[in-house]
């Protein structure tokens, strides 16, 4: 069995730290994330209806999880702050008719380091949004499968959600 790759923010006295990643070139990076509101039936009858006491949800949902992928240096201790050239958040009724919100966060930039944070950060911001705008219908909304789903650039390459 290989040993597995250190971790590139642990040091070998066990101290965190941020990468340096002034050596690394700058390329262009992409990265997509996703997060999900699983709701109970009722309560997703009557967001898609629009029957919410604080009125439509997607789009405050929406400009949350744009807001927050701008500002995940700010709530991730080790993340670097990187200039987004584009941040987009879709959120849409699952395609399968589960009770589901999936809200999909796309961030892209060209840099020295990736955005995979960031589009987690945004999709899941998103998704807690959705989350407070709705209680008041029923408390048993879930967040679940936070996730990426796929990115590409830098030296790793690109990668795929299976």
């Amino acid at each position: 069995m290989s040993k597995p790759p250190p971790l590139s923010h642990i040091q070998e006295d066990g101290k965190s730290r941020m990468v340096d990643v002034g050596d690394k070139s700058v390329t262009r990076r992409e990265a997509e994330a996703e997060a999900l509101v699983r709701y109970p039936q009722q309560a997703f009858e009557a967001v898609l209806a629009g029957k919410v006491a604080k009125g439509g949800v997607v789009e405050p949902a929406r400009l949350a999880g744009l807001m927050a992928a701008k500002r995940t240096a700010e709530l991730i201790p080790m993340c670097h702050q990187i200039a987004l050239d584009g941040v987009s958040v879709e959120i849409t009724p699952d395609p399968a008719g589960n009770p589901v919100l999936q809200v999909r966060c796309c961030a892209w930039t060209s840099a020295r380091t990736g955005v995979e944070m960031e589009a987690m950060v945004g999709a899941t911001v998103a998704a807690l949004t959705l989350y407070d705008m709705t209680k008041a219908l029923d408390k048993g909304i879930l967040l679940e499968n936070v996730r990426l789903l796929r990115k590409s650039g830098g030296k790793s390459g690109a990668w795929q959600a299976q």
